[in-house]
């Protein structure tokens, strides 16, 4: 890909406002379509997008592989302790109503809290497995 000049130069154009992007749709999942998955594909999208123009060792160096073994299970918990911190406040799990001082400013700290952990993990995941294509041999 070194001699593509125009990919490489459109990919670095294009990847800041597709990062930038993905903060808007995880940041307004609370109000209209978005949320967690739905950023944490784009991230991972343009993460994958510099790691097929630039190649696996420029995509590793921004996320390195001991950071995405952290992440994936970071975000399965942050989940999980939203959930158990309702059970604890007497509500179900992942009920939200006593994260806060009253139920509506609980239910939107529950969201955001959720989706966070949602696109920490998906992220992870969706560059997790292109490291582990990318990186095999062929045969």
């Amino acid at each position: 890909m070194r001699l593509d000049v125009v990919l490489r130069v459109t990919t670095k154009f294009i990847l800041a406002p597709l990062l930038l992007f993905a903060l808007y749709v995880q940041f307004h999942g609370d109000y209209g379509p978005g949320g967690g998955f739905q950023a944490g594909v784009i991230a991972a999208a343009a993460i994958i997008l510099y790691g097929l123009i630039n190649g696996l060792a420029a995509a590793r160096r921004i996320v390195p592989d001991a950071v995405l073994e952290r992440l994936i299970p970071a975000g399965v918990l942050i989940y999980a302790l939203v959930g158990v911190a309702g059970m604890f406040t007497g509500e179900n799990f992942l009920g939200y109503n006593h994260l806060a001082h009253d139920a509506v400013h609980g239910q939107e700290w529950g969201v955001f809290l959720v989706e966070a952990g949602v696109f920490v993990t998906v992220f992870s995941s969706m560059v997790g497995i292109f490291y582990a294509f990318a990186g095999r041999r062929r045969a």
